[in-house]
């Protein structure tokens, strides 16, 4: 498992408010089906908001960016490569 990985499951044990722990999801999994509110939702991408530094534009605010762990990884890899294109253009 990644680290990202590893940060993300973290997240989503502390403020998913999932049933089961997340060491029993694949990457792949439904988490709205596995539990995963709307409400629970927005305090999952608030988190990883702080945890990867980033922020979630608004075109990525919808339920299939946090539909998975693969897609919320998707989703931050996307967010950081511009960041580290900028980095490597200064």
């Amino acid at each position: 498992m990644s680290a990202m990985d590893g940060t993300i499951r973290r997240v989503l044990e502390a403020h998913g408010r999932l049933p089961a722990s997340t060491s029993q999801l694949k990457d792949d999994d439904d988490l709205y089906e596995r539990g995963l509110s709307s409400h629970a939702s927005v305090n999952v991408m608030l988190a990883l908001e702080d945890a990867f530094d980033v922020e979630f534009p608004d075109s990525l605010l919808r339920r299939g960016t946090f539909r998975s762990i693969a897609t919320i990884r998707e989703a931050l890899e996307g967010l950081a490569t511009p960041a580290a294109s900028k980095v490597e253009s200064s």
